[in-house]
């Protein structure tokens, strides 16, 4: 009798928080409008400034090693007659640094990587680099997707330097070879970030900051008078989000592919999971966030210092590879992060269970402990 009581109280809670939910004209267009005009805003016009520092990747070790004089490579030629330095970069992979100094435009620095197909694929939907090296019958190629402005630059900045006076490798030694590779475009990058802040945010704002502003209002005292659960109020607040993520993050996608053809490359199962944990980690957070606080500044001040930093820093909008190489590790330990490249790994890079297993029991153990942890400090007034 008491459990059919429980779950009447937790039904009724929920159908009260959609309720107020569909209320709010503000809710339904920040929640689900506003992202989708985002991603077609951003993925049509989206320009970067100039670049400081660009990975382009070599396809073969022997391209940046020193080899026999009788068989030298152009593009080892190019690098050596330039004073590229030979060195490792943090995965242990072998690399060349050339910097090109420019006083007006400011200096390039050039990260040529030695790497497979494969791998370079992954970096290059990662957004860790943008084109590719190759070197065929004496002649080098450029590969790159002709629709992204940032490959356009490299190329021209690149195929200028080899070409310069005085070069072994002429212009008639080049070659492009456009690539069509499903998920490397700035869209394809972009989707899966905003799905992932999409997440971060409504549960900060929508269960965190809906707990602050209730406690300020004096609403929290007369629902401890009443016979609810604590447990259902929380798990109301988190169902109800949980369900309005899923409405947001299915049209965002909807646009998306209507759009600019985007799709799932990999397992759809293994994306709900990683979905529905990533909504797990930021519930726990909003909990254990709201469960002090009584004045909406306060609030307010605490979710913009937890969300800004990991908006910035986990790449939603560029990659985070971008930072200082010491602050990566760092960085890709915030559950944003984590959300974020788990959910590119699986719709543009073909993952599934096995590649972000690891990411979906991080998320919701934490979300977990931090639920459990919020509800035992938590105070209704």
């Amino acid at each position: 009798m008491i459990e059919r009581i429980s779950n009447s109280q937790l039904f009724q809670l929920i159908l009260a928080n959609i309720k107020e939910l569909i209320r709010e004209p503000g809710v339904l267009f920040w929640g689900i409008v506003f992202p989708i005009l985002m991603s077609l805003g951003l993925g049509v016009a989206f320009t970067k400034k100039k670049d400081v520092i660009t990975q382009v990747a070599v396809i073969g070790e022997n391209h940046l090693v020193h080899q026999a004089a009788d068989s030298l490579s152009l593009i080892f030629t190019f690098l050596l007659q330039n004073k590229a330095i030979l060195e490792h970069d943090r995965e242990g992979k072998l690399a060349r640094k050339l910097t090109v100094p420019d006083d007006k435009l400011g200096n390039t620095t050039f990260i040529f990587k030695s790497l497979d197909w494969k791998e370079a694929m992954v970096l290059l939907k990662r957004g860790n680099l943008n084109i590719v090296m190759d070197e065929k019958g004496g002649a080098v190629q450029y590969h790159f997707d002709p629709m992204n402005p940032d490959a356009q630059l490299t190329y021209l900045k690149l195929s200028r330097l080899l070409n310069v006076a005085g070069t072994v490798v002429k212009a008639t030694n080049t070659e492009i070879s456009p690539l069509t590779v499903s998920g490397t475009r700035y869209i394809d990058f972009l989707v899966p970030g905003l799905i992932a802040m999409g997440v971060m945010m409504s549960c900060m704002w929508g269960v965190s900051y809906a707990i602050i502003e209730r406690r300020s209002k004096k609403l929290l005292r007369r629902m401890v008078a009443t016979p609810m659960k604590r447990s259902n109020f929380f798990l109301a607040l988190i169902t109800v989000r949980i369900l309005m993520n899923f409405v947001e993050a299915g049209l965002l996608f909807l646009a998306a592919w209507l759009a600019f053809g985007i799709t799932v490359q990999g397992s759809v199962p293994a994306l709900l999971a990683l979905f529905i944990s990533g909504n797990f980690a930021f519930a726990g957070i909003a909990i254990l966030l709201s469960s002090h606080t009584s004045k909406t500044e306060v609030g307010n001040g605490l979710i913009n210092a937890l969300s800004m930093p990991m908006m910035v820093l986990s790449g939603v909008f560029f990659s985070y590879h971008n930072f200082p190489e010491w602050s990566i590790p760092v960085i890709q330990k915030f559950p944003l992060t984590m959300m974020a490249d788990g959910i590119r790994s699986v719709m543009i890079e073909g993952a599934g269970f096995a590649e972000i297993g690891m990411s979906v029991v991080i998320l919701s153990v934490s979300g977990l402990v931090l639920f459990i942890v919020g509800m035992r400090l938590f105070r209704w007034h």
